[in-house]
């Protein structure tokens, strides 16, 4: 990046304790209510549900736990209880988008930050028509154009009915379903909108077409461009982070790295971030949130 060099040092160890204060990851900072969650969504913009091992985020479950928490499947305790029950808790009441977004991992995302995402979508205007150009220019796969077919038809349903109506129940095609469930989440076109006892589990999401459960989204996302977007998601993701490095940032999203570096050259000029920094203990330089005020420097 061809961006000048900062010739001060920063101190890693001030960096991590403003991440820590950001994620929630302190006692004294811990999100107790439902409330409080709702809160720090859309403070954060955008965050796991659990934190992803090699993937720098916030997640629901640090800011719950407050601290760092193993999670395993034996897990007991406030934490699970709280991520997992207001997470199934909040599906139909729109307090947030949720879903398999991010990496293809459960993501949230607050309503008032989501049509950032959306403008980055291959979704462009008739929701009943662009899944179809998708498809045929093959860039949806078969049993996603199929099951968005199903709901597109028969409305909202239970993961169980919805295999069923998209022929899709076969052990053969469980791997398939889950598959294009998650591509289609990816792409915001579908979300999970509440949970059926349905099932052997008697736990089942149901779900329902993105534009159709949030339509003030696309229409929000209409305003925006994509390099709009791209800014406001870069922006956020590092006044979160508080320091990374635009190839990090582009593995997070998936983006190109020409690209990365163009937008975060762009927040640079606008005072948003601060480029090729020095931080002590670290060895590759970084770019760190211009929100930092003041910048800690190394002793």
């Amino acid at each position: 990046m061809n961006a000048p060099s900062n010739a001060s040092a920063l101190d890693r160890p001030a960096l991590l304790a403003a991440r820590t204060a950001r994620y929630r990851r302190r006692m004294d900072l811990r999100v107790t209510t439902q409330d409080e969650a709702r809160r720090f969504v859309n403070d954060v913009g955008f965050c796991f549900l659990f934190p992803i091992q090699n993937v720098e985020m916030p997640s629901l479950w640090d800011a719950i736990a407050g601290r760092v928490v193993k999670t395993s499947p034996m897990h007991r305790g406030y934490e699970i209880e709280r991520t997992w029950g207001w997470k199934d808790e909040s599906l139909d009441k729109r307090w947030w988008f949720y879903g398999k977004l991010i990496r293809g991992k459960a993501t949230l995302v607050g309503l008032d930050f989501l049509p950032n995402f959306y403008a980055l979508s291959e979704n462009f205007g008739d929701y009943e028509q662009d899944y179809l150009d998708e498809y045929r220019e093959g860039r949806l796969s078969v049993e996603a154009k199929t099951i968005y077919d199903v709901l597109l038809e028969k409305g909202a349903l239970d993961a169980v009915r919805l295999s069923k109506e998209a022929r899709m129940t076969s052990e053969q095609s469980r791997g398939r379903f889950d598959r294009a469930l998650a591509e289609l989440q990816m792409g915001l076109k579908v979300l999970p909108v509440g949970v059926a006892q349905a099932g052997a589990w008697r736990y089942a999401f149901i779900y329902e077409l993105l534009p159709r459960w949030l339509p003030s989204i696309p229409l929000q996302a209409r305003q925006i461009t994509r390099e709009q977007a791209r800014r406001a998601i870069l922006d956020q993701y590092l006044r979160d982070v508080i320091f990374t490095t635009p190839q990090q940032a582009a593995r997070v999203f998936g983006w190109p790295l020409a690209e990365t570096h163009k937008v975060a050259e762009a927040l640079a000029e606008a005072g948003r971030a601060r480029l090729d920094v020095k931080v002590a203990g670290i060895g590759e330089r970084q770019m760190v949130t211009g929100g930092l005020t003041p910048l800690p420097l190394a002793g």
